[in-house]
């Protein structure tokens, strides 16, 4: 499922301030060691953060705030408005894709096998969850 929200930059110094009004996000970019924020940094951010956001609510069984049209994100009511000029632009983040890259801790399954095949994975010093999970993922047309 893909989302996108607007979303207000604003720069002020060397950061990017941002703000994603539907999800109730405050972040900035100013990679560490640069001079200056970029609006890369600042897009990669704030789709970090409606990610999480996004990922959250999920896992949490609550909905997904709706987003604004761009037409209703009004920049003067935005919270960084008094520290500088600030823009809107619409981030998008797909979820399934995010998910994927973000989770993934291990869960243990129970499989069983016969035991002359389990003997002969071990002889042959096969990886069966390893094996398992290579099969799973041709099987459901999933990488990660």
């Amino acid at each position: 499922m893909k989302v996108t929200y607007p979303v207000i930059f604003t720069e002020v110094d060397t950061n990017i301030l941002i703000e994603v009004p539907d999800l109730g996000i405050f972040t900035e970019a100013n990679e560490e060691g640069k001079a200056k924020g970029t609006m890369a940094d600042a897009i990669m951010m704030a789709r970090d953060a409606i990610g999480m956001a996004c990922m959250k609510a999920e896992d949490e069984g609550t909905e997904i705030a709706e987003p604004s049209s761009m037409s209703e994100v009004d920049v003067a009511k935005g919270a960084f408005y008094e520290e500088g000029a600030g823009i809107v632009s619409l981030v998008d983040v797909d979820l399934v894709t995010y998910r994927r890259m973000l989770d993934n801790k291990t869960v243990r399954r129970n499989v069983t096998l016969p035991n002359w095949l389990n003997q002969e994975a071990e002889k042959a010093h096969v990886n069966v969850s390893k094996v398992l999970q290579e099969a799973l993922m041709m099987k459901l047309g999933v990488s990660r």
